[in-house]
C-alpha cells in the first residue's frame, strides 16, 4: 500500500484540543503518524494545518509562516488565562473611548516589539509547561519574546467588545495582544474569541471541518490532502 502523505486542512470548532483533531484524524485517516502545526487554544475555531506521514518532515517549516486571526476582546475584564476561559480576577469601567483613542493604542503594537508569553501557555520552564505550574498556583518570570505585527484591522466597535484583525509572527500571542491593549487604555481587556483565518499561504478555502473529518468517507478526506508537491507550489518553494 502506497504511504499517503501530504497536508490536510481543518476548520476547528470550539471546546477542542489540537490534540484532540489530531487524535481524531488518526482514527479516521487509520494512520498515526499524524502533527499539527500550531495550537490553538480550546476557545479558539480555525485553521489547524495537521500534516500526514512524510508530511511531518516539513511541521517545523509550516510552523514558522505568519499567521492571520479575526477576533474580539472585551474591555474592563481581565482574566487568570487572559481570555473567556479564565476566572474574572478584575472588573473596571470602560470609559467611552471613541475610535481614534483605541486605534492609538492599537498603533503602538505594530511591526516589531516584545510580548511576554501568558502564564498559561505551552512554553517549558525547567521541562514543565508553564500551563502546568499555572494550574498549581505558581507564576514565574517569563523572558519577552520579540514579534511582529505586519498589519491590523479594527472591523468594529460596540463597547465593550472590540472586533480586529491582525496579521502577526509566529509565537505571537493574541491573549496577550488583547490583555495588553486593555491595560494600555487602562481599563483592562480580554480575548472574547478568536478565529485562526491563515497561516502563510493556506487558507480555510480547502479546509475541511471537524464534523467532516470524524464521519466523512476515508478516501474523501484522503482526496482532499494537499499532496507534498502541491505544498510546495502553494508555497513558491
Amino acid at each position: 500500500m502506497d504511504s499517503i502523505d501530504g497536508v490536510l486542512l481543518i476548520d476547528k470548532g470550539p471546546d477542542m484540543t489540537s490534540h484532540d483533531v489530531v487524535a481524531v484524524a488518526r482514527r479516521s485517516l487509520g494512520i498515526k503518524k499524524i502533527g499539527h502545526c500550531g495550537t490553538l487554544d480550546p476557545m479558539a475555531t480555525g485553521l489547524l494545518i495537521l500534516v500526514i506521514g512524510r508530511g511531518t518532515k516539513i511541521q517545523d517549516l509550516l510552523m514558522s509562516e505568519d499567521k492571520e486571526y479575526v477576533g474580539s476582546l472585551k474591555l474592563g475584564e481581565t482574566t487568570s488565562t487572559q481570555d473567556a476561559e479564565g476566572e474574572v480576577l478584575e472588573e473596571r469601567e470602560v470609559p467611552d473611548f471613541s475610535e481614534e483613542q483605541i486605534r492609538e493604542v492599537f498603533d503602538e503594537y505594530t511591526g516589531d516589539f516584545y510580548q511576554v508569553p501568558p502564564m498559561v501557555s505551552a512554553i517549558k520552564q525547567d521541562g514543565v509547561p508553564l500551563y502546568k505550574l499555572a494550574r498549581q498556583g505558581k507564576t514565574v518570570k517569563r523572558e519577552p519574546r520579540l514579534v511582529h505585527i505586519f498589519s491590523y484591522r479594527i472591523d468594529s466597535i460596540q463597547l465593550p467588545v472590540v472586533e480586529f484583525t491582525v496579521k502577526c509572527s509566529k509565537g505571537f500571542y493574541v491573549r496577550t495582544y488583547a490583555h495588553d491593549i486593555g491595560e494600555k487604555l487602562g481599563c483592562g481587556a480580554h480575548l472574547k474569541s478568536l478565529r485562526r483565518t491563515r497561516s502563510g499561504k493556506f487558507g480555510l478555502e480547502k479546509s475541511v471541518t471537524f464534523e467532516e473529518l470524524k464521519h466523512g468517507d476515508r478516501n474523501e478526506l484522503i482526496g482532499k490532502m494537499l499532496s507534498l508537491p502541491e505544498v510546495s507550489r502553494l508555497r513558491g518553494a
